[in-house]
């Protein structure tokens, strides 16, 4: 026993040989919680962080609380890190009593949250690393330095596990653009990359119609449609975890009156030849940039197409004849994210949809080659 400070403070020997992490996160957060005072702006560290935490990602998790003006992100000595604006304390109050300490994903990504002393974030680019949700017309610049002073250490936080992009950090990424897991039957160790696709309209399909439908779910390799069978093709896909999902998401879907079978190929490559259309250098495939991202928009065929890429001043009706020859529109919307203008259209049903985005996808409208995918939104 000691005597200190008027008190008796007793000593004794511990079993543990050191503390644990999460012993000492409580010891330091208690320590923080001290100092700091309540405020609107977070600060948020991100603990054993095993998948990729995007502006959107964050945003999904604390926009319960209340409305979020503003996120930005960094990376730091500490880890991950995220300063998150509310528009009231009392949002921010809620959002860190409700939080902390809990896990983004199951068994990782844990939130470690403190009030911030800043008074109001600064942001000067809407991209994955920040955003402002107020300022819709911020730029997009996807490089530079970090957008807020004093915290970011200027470099673009890329998920690079045990030091680099191995197929263990790859498929973390993909499994966090899927919520956290892969869709069920999908199991991410498939190695063929050929699918057989039949029950087709020869009539209506061709290579760049097929090319449009499955290039959603991965890069495309090749695409042969086989003579002696009319209503049958061949596609390759870009590996075979992208082949996996083509056919997850589109057996049994329908094309032109037809249901589609697709099933693996027992050839493991279309062999180059006159009848065989290339897509390997293909500036239309979508997973050239950015793959994981595109991997949260793979879902099967719905009744609602997103179209980006569309000119600037485009009328709403001018965009809808476009399109209404493949079937009756329900609804649509014109709006702008980041100052481009893009669209939803709410078909009658899925095959309408998907006619149009096989039909339509890379078409051109006034000089602007348009980009369309299945929107996962049930109504406008």
């Amino acid at each position: 026993m000691k005597y200190l400070r008027g008190r008796n403070v007793y000593i004794q020997f511990s079993s543990h040989q050191e503390l644990t992490t999460a012993e000492q996160n409580s010891h330091r957060q208690k320590g923080a919680d001290q100092d700091s005072q309540p405020n609107r702006i977070l600060l948020v560290t991100i603990h054993t962080m095993l998948y990729p935490i995007t502006v959107e990602v964050l945003h999904q998790v604390f926009s319960p609380y209340g409305f979020v003006e503003k996120i930005v992100t960094f990376q730091k000595s500490a880890g991950f890190q995220a300063l998150i604006q509310f528009q009231s304390q009392q949002n921010a109050v809620e959002a860190m009593n409700s939080l902390q300490g809990r896990n983004i994903y199951d068994g990782c990504c844990q939130l470690d949250i403190q009030f911030s002393n800043l008074s109001e974030l600064q942001v000067n680019y809407n991209n994955e690393r920040s955003r402002d949700f107020t300022n819709s017309s911020l730029p997009t610049e996807q490089r530079g330095r970090s957008s807020q002073a004093g915290y970011g250490d200027g470099g673009y936080y890329g998920y690079q596990p045990h030091g680099g992009r191995g197929a263990y950090g790859q498929m973390g990424a993909i499994l966090a653009a899927f919520g956290g897991s892969l869709p069920p039957g999908v199991t991410g160790t498939n190695d063929r990359c050929t699918l057989l696709v039949t029950n087709l309209d020869p009539d209506k399909i061709d290579e760049d119609k097929l090319f449009n439908l499955f290039s959603i779910y991965g890069n495309i390799v090749r695409i042969k449609l086989l003579r002696n069978k009319p209503d049958h093709a061949l596609v390759q896909m870009g590996d075979g975890f992208q082949a996996e999902l083509a056919m997850h998401f589109l057996k049994g879907a329908m094309l032109f009156g037809k249901r589609m079978e697709v099933n693996f190929s027992k050839f493991p490559h279309i062999t180059p030849s006159s009848d065989v259309h290339e897509y390997t250098g293909s500036s239309l495939n979508r997973f050239n940039n950015n793959a994981v991202k595109n991997y949260r928009y793979c879902c099967s065929p719905t009744k609602m197409i997103h179209i980006s890429s569309l000119p600037q001043d485009i009328a709403e009706d001018d965009l809808l004849t476009h399109l209404e020859e493949h079937g009756t529109i329900i609804n649509s919307k014109l709006f702008e994210v980041n100052g481009k203008t893009q669209a939803l259209v709410l078909f009658d049903d899925e095959e309408q949809a998907t006619e149009a985005l096989v039909c339509k996808h890379a078409s051109t409208i006034n000089r602007s080659v348009i980009r369309i995918s299945f929107s996962q939104l049930q109504s406008i």
